[in-house]
């Protein structure tokens, strides 16, 4: 068996270093222009969409090519800036040089694979008869959504602009709110086939080394063909790929991006993807809004008080529901409790079945409402909860009060303003409910106690997770449960690591006080 294996493993190795010889991207381009023409023609072979121009250039009467991809790049910049300088424009000073077009960002290549990803990624490349060497034109022009609101972190008071798929429109957005030269960015490359583009923003006097190390190595470390979307992304990197909660932030607001980058995070901009990253994070990033620093502070703590009291009941109240019917009826009040007798007298399920069976057509209909057309959608959910809820109860499948539980839950699970940590609440809601009906409150004090060792030992690029309640760090708390006044909050959360800590003074101008 060694043998074969030994041979099996050499065989690979020959094959792969045939493959790699034979690939026309490891080669350099000709000085022969009809070579380099079938050579580009080869590589994108069925390819209908590659266009390929031969012509004379003007100015040194020397045959040349220009190749590109008619859906990735601006016809219309090609024409005007390239072509049509090449093909009518004599240079009247007298020099040699045979390329003069009116277009910025011109780079000399003279490997395949270089040349290849260029086109792919939407540049034009120009050959030219005799030169070892392919001149590359910034053309790019793919088809691009246009800057609007968001879709699902909507604001009342924040700015009403959202991410695009366009990495470079992404990153103004973000400078818009930060025009400081502390602003940095990495840049750098995921896939070995679809090239995807990364841009890693951070403050440089701020962000702690360490964790923008943590991040570049573990970006770096990745291969895979290729990552569609910045929540692929997270997948990749996060420190825990099995546990419930997100432990990169991610959102389609610049002004919250900007925020958390003054903060000492770091943001990671996906190309093609209408999101950026954001890490480290910490539990209670993920309970955060932009309204929170657009209103009042004594009304954006009482809002930010109901989301940790949401969170809570959208993960314990079926739960709870549960473990009262069915083990501890005695601590209900005698009225009420007469009152949920007389609900659940025809209903032939045990509270957990129907409690299951809920919770599990509410997700259905939050998942049709989601998936159909806007308009259809708030149709179905409205209506298709209210007549399964009436008809359940009519039929005795579940109880009146059980309806509410349902959707008071659901209720408290909205009040969430991060979308994936509500999709994590709603899937521990069911581990919860198994508890309860087997243990009763013993089984909900176990979930809970589980649930918090859980997020304490969770880490976000290595920065705990559950930071600021543990590690417990009270400077933190000014902007946790209560939103403090800005004035008062005058230095970055210990979370981010920051190396520098204050990011203001605490001094406010007063009115006369006469």
């Amino acid at each position: 068996m060694a043998f074969f294996r030994k041979y099996r493993n050499k065989r690979n190795q020959q094959t792969s270093f045939q493959i790699q010889n034979n690939d026309p991207a490891n080669k350099h381009i000709s000085t022969f222009l009809s070579e380099n023409t079938a050579e580009i023609q080869k590589i994108f072979s069925e390819t209908p969409d590659l266009v390929v121009k031969n012509f004379v250039i003007k100015q040194t009467k020397r045959q040349a090519t220009l190749a590109y991809l008619s859906g990735l790049t601006d016809t219309k910049t090609i024409h005007n800036h390239v072509l049509s300088p090449l093909l009518f424009e004599v240079n009247k000073e007298g020099h040699e040089f045979e390329v003069q077009v009116s277009i910025g960002g011109v780079k000399e290549k003279n490997s395949w694979q270089d040349i290849e990803i260029a086109i792919l990624q939407g540049n034009s490349v120009l050959f030219i008869d005799k030169r070892n060497k392919a001149f590359i034109f910034d053309t790019q022009g793919w088809p691009e959504r246009a800057v609007e609101d968001t879709t699902i972190e909507s604001s009342l008071r924040g700015e009403h602009l959202g991410f695009t798929e366009t990495g470079s429109t992404n990153i103004a957005l973000i400078r818009r709110h930060i025009q400081n030269r502390e602003l940095k960015m990495k840049e750098m490359t995921v896939g070995t086939r679809g090239n995807l583009k990364l841009t890693i923003m951070y403050l440089a006097d701020v962000v702690n080394p360490e964790v923008l190390k943590e991040l570049v190595d573990r970006i770096n470390k990745l291969d895979v063909d290729s990552i569609l979307n910045a929540a692929s992304l997270a997948e990749y990197i996060e420190d825990n790929p099995y546990s419930p909660f997100p432990q990169l932030f991610l959102t389609e607001r610049p002004d919250f991006a900007a925020g958390e980058i003054l903060q000492g995070r770091i943001v990671t901009v996906v190309d093609r993807s209408p999101n950026v990253l954001i890490g480290p994070a910490t539990f209670e990033i993920f309970f955060k809004s932009m309204d929170d620093y657009g209103a009042r502070w004594i009304v954006a703590s009482f809002i930010r008080l109901m989301r940790y009291f949401g969170f809570f009941i959208a993960i314990f109240l079926p739960a709870t529901y549960i473990a009262v019917i069915a083990f501890h009826f005695e601590i209900v009040p005698l009225k009420l409790l007469l009152s949920i007798g007389a609900s659940r007298e025809r209903v032939p399920f045990p509270p957990f079945i129907e409690a299951i069976i809920m919770e599990i057509t509410l997700e259905m209909l939050r998942e049709a409402g989601i998936r159909l057309p806007a308009k259809i959608g708030q149709t179905v959910g409205i209506v298709g909860g209210i007549v399964i809820g009436q008809a359940a109860v009519q039929a005795g499948i579940v109880s009146n009060i059980m309806v509410i539980v349902v959707a008071l839950t659901a209720i408290a699970s909205f009040i969430i303003p991060n979308y994936d940590m509500g999709a994590a609440i709603r899937l521990l809601r069911f581990p919860m409910m198994i508890a309860a009906a087997i243990f009763g409150f013993v089984g909900l004090a176990v979930g809970l106690m589980t649930l918090i060792a859980h997020v304490i030992a969770l880490q976000s690029l290595g920065t705990p997770y559950g930071s600021p309640f543990a590690p417990l760090r009270f400077p933190d708390w000014k902007d946790l449960f209560i939103r403090f006044p800005e004035w008062s909050i005058v230095k970055r959360p210990e979370s981010t690591r920051a190396i520098q800590r204050k990011k203001a003074n605490s001094n406010r101008p007063k009115g006369d006080e006469h």
